[in-house]
């Protein structure tokens, strides 16, 4: 019976390179870059800023691009690469983690286009519609989706309708902003210098987090891919291009409005902004259609007893729940904490894979001892780095240490495999 850690079939196999790009850019679009990526200049300076936003996303997406690479060449889900390298009773504890912060990512992505809604609802038309009304209305949407094809919905409507739609309001935004600052306050932005809160390390690692955050969802749909080599370079492209424009949008609306204003309003006083807000909000339902799905997937890989949409139907309901209860500004610390310990996962993952053949179709182990150790010691490197180092940034140091690590034990380990 074919499951979610078992290699996709080749009637699976549909998308393009063009399908990898839409779907890719789609999700890399969103709000909350925009709003980090205001963090960046009254810190840095805009040169130092747009430098910081360049090179961290060509690296994050390009690990992005590389677990594609896994997951389109082996077949695997992001669950299943897990099992392929920590063994299949181990991989359970990440796997699991892996379901708590999508589910969270997903309900906070719920709130963000709910609070969105309700700031144009009263804006625009002077309508106080509440929180619950939105929270249900969106949540329902996100359920039909989940009941339908995912396949269907990169191919004909990521691909055909909103990547289009999407594309048009950045290109509308980004010039109504830049001719609101003018000739001379473009000129004075490219001039601004950084007050030195945040060295040029920090503000990497605030760069690559975005990227980094999708690293345990792009296996799931990499392994549709018709071509490796087509889900690389259309993962790396279509993230790469998203997250430059994002995070340089959200400098120029904030440095072209007043500083104390959260991104949605800000928005809204661009000629246009209404129609164009919208639109990147219904774009935001991709990405938690994103977190449900992959999250299903995760899911169905610990307990096989229930259908891939059964599953995304139950996680949807949850998240649901949560939207109306949890306080979300409180609750986003906790899941970038919670995030943290997959940037060491996949650099063990990368490492791994990267020295040693897959064999999608072998049954794993019960535990991969070296990884699991590789892994524990990247999470507590992350943390020490973030305590007691912050200058040196935390993703970076942690990626390159258990890609290393990776790479030595599973030499070590094929090695030892002949000499046996």
């Amino acid at each position: 019976m074919q499951t979610s850690v078992s290699p996709s079939s080749a009637p699976e196999r549909v998308f393009g390179w063009r399908d990898h790009t839409a779907l890719w850019f789609s999700l890399g679009v969103g709000l909350l870059v925009m709003q980090v990526g205001s963090y960046l200049v009254p810190a840095l300076g805009t040169r130092d800023a747009l430098a910081a936003v360049i090179v961290g996303s060509v690296l994050g997406a390009g690990l992005l691009a590389w677990v594609a690479h896994l997951g389109c060449k082996s077949g695997l889900s992001s669950a299943g690469l897990i099992h392929t390298v920590y063994g299949r009773h181990f991989a359970r504890l990440p796997v699991l983690l892996n379901i708590v912060q999508l589910l969270g990512w997903a309900t906070f992505e719920l709130v963000v286009i709910r609070d969105g809604t309700a700031v144009i609802s009263r804006q625009a038309f002077g309508l106080d519609i509440g929180l619950v009304l939105p929270t249900l209305f969106w949540g329902l949407i996100v359920l039909a989706l989940l009941r339908g094809s995912m396949t269907t919905l990169v191919r004909r409507i990521v691909s055909r309708i909103a990547l289009p739609l999407v594309i048009l309001s950045l290109i509308w935004l980004t010039l109504q902003f830049a001719l609101k600052l003018g000739a001379a306050g473009l000129v004075g932005l490219w001039k601004c210098t950084g007050d030195g809160s945040m060295n040029a390390f920090q503000a990497l690692d605030l760069v690559i987090a975005m990227p980094v955050s999708w690293l345990p969802l792009v296996a799931d749909y990499a392994r549709h891919g018709r071509s490796s080599r087509g889900a690389l370079g259309g993962t790396w492209l279509g993230y790469t291009i998203a997250n430059i424009w994002c995070y340089t949008l959200g400098i120029l609306v904030i440095t072209a409005t007043e500083q104390n204003l959260d991104m949605v309003s800000a928005l809204l006083l661009a000629q246009g902004g209404l129609t164009a807000l919208g639109l990147i909000l219904v774009d935001e339902l991709d990405n938690t259609y994103g977190d449900l799905y992959s999250g299903a997937v995760s899911a169905q890989s610990l307990w096989q007893g229930l259908s891939l949409k059964t599953w995304g139907m139950i996680l949807t309901v949850v998240s649901i729940g949560l939207a109306m209860v949890l306080p979300m500004h409180a609750l986003e610390p906790f899941l970038l904490t919670l995030s943290s310990v997959f940037v060491p996962l996949f650099g063990t993952i990368l490492g791994r894979l990267s020295a040693q053949p897959i064999r999608p179709t072998e049954t794993p182990r019960a535990l991969y001892t070296a990884p699991a150790l590789i892994w524990v010691l990247g999470i507590a490197l992350y943390h020490a780095l973030a305590q007691w180092a912050p200058q040196y940034g935390s993703a970076l140091p942690t990626l390159l240490l258990t890609f290393v690590l990776g790479v030595l034990s599973a030499r070590v380990g094929e090695r030892a495999a002949q000499t046996a």
